[in-house]
């Protein structure tokens, strides 16, 4: 059975009067990539620094690996890799500079922080820049020695909070790369409100609105559960196109029908009944087929729908 990583147990935290954290439950199991997603301002940042221990819950438990998170002072960072939005470096080092300063930091011997900058520097790409200054990385660079920083000591947990949000189309490529490359070797949270990166290389989601999860599991099974299949058909025009207009619209499977001249958007609760009756309307028209294409449902629709 797969074990917890992460028990967030009835957790609320205000600022003020304004309750961002609204009795919180959510688990993340090991050796998943979570996608932790939530409009800008849902209390996702809130969250994971009450997972490090940096901010205390006004009331609930967070647990990591089975043990007790404890506000400004927590063992259990040492099992937990962060990477912020916008690392943070002394820019007059260079990469292997850095990580050996974090390594001792962290009481890494220097044997075994020489092994693991020999290890990650390669992975996150940098092993052509180790002796370049900080000073003068790009942002995607930065981004990546973060995630050098954040495996340094081999974390059961990797947090990466927003890591692609101010990245260009390669940078974002290169860091989801990454994090695919390493989610064998850790658990890892990924917070985001890009929902296309989640698609990419997340296996299970928490949907965060109004400081509760309203929606957790398993990306395809919940695609499954609140599936919406659409259609895109376009026709040629013709005196018979009335007919199938009006044969279209009587279709009990069809819950949503959009029509622009002779194209025609179907949303529908059942894709094989639909298509099938499709087919069987435009034989009996008589009106001919240009183009019949099925979207499968989007972690976009999905994430609409719960958070309206």
């Amino acid at each position: 059975m797969t074990s917890e990583i992460v028990s967030i147990r009835s957790v609320s935290r205000s600022f003020g009067d304004l309750k961002v954290i609204r009795d919180l439950n959510m688990t993340v199991r090991e050796k998943s990539v979570f996608g932790f997603i939530g409009k800008n301002g849902a209390g996702k940042t809130t969250t994971m620094k009450m997972i490090l221990g940096f901010l205390k819950p006004d009331a609930g438990s967070i647990a990591i690996c089975g043990e007790a998170v404890r506000y400004g002072n927590t063992h259990t960072n040492r099992m937990v890799g962060y990477l912020p939005d916008v690392p943070e470096f002394y820019s007059y080092m260079t990469p292997r500079e850095y990580l050996r300063l974090c390594g001792e930091m962290t009481g890494l011997s220097p044997a075994r922080t020489k092994a693991r900058i020999k290890e990650l520097l390669p992975l996150v790409g940098l092993d052509g820049a180790a002796k370049r200054k900080v000073k003068g990385f790009s942002r995607g660079m930065k981004q990546r020695l973060g995630i050098a920083q954040a495996l340094l000591h081999e974390p059961r947990l990797l947090i990466c909070d927003e890591p692609t949000s101010a990245l260009d189309p390669v940078g974002r490529r290169e860091i989801l790369d990454i994090l695919a490359n390493v989610r064998e070797q850790t658990t890892i949270i990924f917070s985001t409100h890009i929902l296309s990166d989640v698609e990419k290389i997340c296996d299970t989601i928490g949907i965060l609105n109004n400081g509760r999860i309203v929606l957790e599991g398993n990306i395809s099974d919940l695609k499954d559960d609140y599936r919406s299949d659409k259609i895109t058909l376009e026709v040629n025009g013709g005196e018979s196109l009335p007919v199938f207009v009006e044969m279209l619209t009587s279709l009990a499977s069809i819950t949503e029908l959009r029509q622009e001249n002779h194209t025609f958007r179907i949303t529908t609760s059942n894709l094989p009944e639909t298509s099938t009756d499709v087919i069987r309307i435009l034989n009996e028209s008589g009106v001919q087929l240009r183009k019949f294409e099925v979207q499968e449902p989007e972690l976009e629709q999905l994430f609409i729908e719960v958070t309206r």
